[in-house]
């Protein structure tokens, strides 16, 4: 049922902000309409049309919250004599996209669209997107709110934007469907390693997108990433859902068909359009996807891809993944050198994967004590059970010296 509750609540909210156009109301109304199915359904059953019966509660709670507002700016009289609109009906179409537009509207400023957008479609918590964005989460919290009464003052309706619009938002867009991929890909926190429901809706919205804009690079490069990446899934976990690293995945498990178009997909854009981190992400997953063996991945192709990377895209994460691929080509003592200057980096600061990585590559040079000790303080540093039962793992192999 909570799988059901996610994919529709974005499509519920669409309904209501194209209906009434208050976004802030209807989201307050939407949440209400969730809890109430999440109470109600359980007990008596799930209604015929789920859609349609949160549409209809949310716009009947949208209503009793729009006069209690009312009421309390001492309008009751007015308010009263109102008759509440019929619900509207259930849109025949999927709104979804056209609401993340709106979440990436120009009046609002990027890292706005952003959270705002992840909130409204991903579903997101307040904690989740900040963690995403290696912020407080204060401070997440203040830029939903802040972006809430942008869109409201600016008088923005819900329509999908004009071809013109499409690409002052674009840029946003991607950035809000790869969050929204990659916490399903890895969760943040919580039980499970990975979030499918999370990943599937990204895939399908990326997938409207590209129908729309075919020849727009990045959308093309995106798209072919998320498939490129989902096609590990499978194999990402083992019995009870613990974690399998790269290079030690059974790739027999890969899905062949969603890495044939993924390829097919960033090959077409690599040469039809200018070249973008979208899809030098993408041709690095191909890259992964063609080795049949760990042992036969192109470490130097990959190594000369994320360099071009840095230099289109530089990033914290850019950086540590590719001191991964320089220990690869150079040796573990190469990867620690550049580790310890990407280290100094603010944004990476007291980040688990830093020493996740560090860990890893002590490990390779035989200095288990101290790989022990970098495990162990990533371990601690995650919130994600699956990473954090793997990291203990491998710091009690390298403390006990069985590695």
């Amino acid at each position: 049922m909570n799988e059901v509750l996610r994919e529709l609540a974005p499509q519920v909210l669409a309904a209501l902000v194209r209906r009434y156009g208050d976004f802030d109301l209807c989201e307050d109304a939407v949440q209400e309409a969730l809890l109430a199915a999440a109470t109600q359904w359980p007990a008596q059953g799930m209604p015929d049309n789920p859609k349609g019966w949160l549409i209809t509660t949310a716009s009947r709670r949208r209503i009793e919250l729009w006069r209690s507002e009312a009421a309390r700016r001492r309008r009751e009289e007015n308010v009263a004599l109102m008759t509440p609109p019929d619900p509207a009906p259930v849109p025949a179409v999927d709104d979804t996209l056209t609401l993340l537009m709106l979440c990436c509207h120009p009046s609002l400023t990027p890292a706005s669209q952003v959270a705002l957008a992840l909130r409204a479609v991903g579903g997101l918590t307040t904690a989740e997107i900040a963690r995403a964005y290696l912020v407080p989460e204060s401070t997440i919290a203040q830029r939903i709110s802040r972006a809430k009464q942008r869109i409201k003052a600016a008088g923005a309706r819900f329509r999908p934007p004009a071809p013109e619009e499409y690409g002052r938002r674009l840029a946003a867009v991607l950035n809000v469907l790869y969050l929204v991929f990659t916490e399903g890909h890895t969760a943040s926190s919580g039980e499970s390693l990975q979030r499918v429901d999370l990943t599937a809706e990204a895939i399908r919205l990326a997938r409207q997108l590209h129908a729309r804009l075919p020849a727009e690079g990045e959308v093309t490069g995106l798209l072919a990433l998320m498939l490129l990446t989902d096609a590990r899934r499978a194999a990402r976990t083992g019995p009870g859902g613990v974690l399998v690293p790269l290079a030690e995945q059974d790739r027999s498990r890969w899905d062949r068909a969603m890495i044939d178009e993924g390829t097919a997909l960033v090959t077409r854009a690599l040469t039809t359009a200018p070249v973008g981190a979208y899809q030098l992400q993408a041709a690095i997953a191909a890259v992964h996807g063609q080795a049949g063996r760990a042992e036969d991945t192109d470490w130097r192709e990959i190594a000369g891809l994320y360099e071009l990377l840095a230099a289109v895209a530089p990033g914290p994460m850019v950086t540590l993944n590719r001191v991964v691929a320089v220990a690869e080509v150079d040796g573990p003592e190469a990867g620690l050198r550049e580790l310890a200057v990407a280290a100094e980096d603010p944004a990476l600061a007291g980040h688990h994967r830093v020493d996740a990585v560090r860990a890893h590559l002590l490990e390779r040079t035989g200095d288990l004590p101290a790989a022990a000790e970098a495990y162990d303080r990533a371990a601690r540093g995650t919130l994600s059970v699956p990473e954090r039962r793997y990291l203990e793992a491998r710091a009690r192999r390298c403390a006990s010296g069985s590695v």
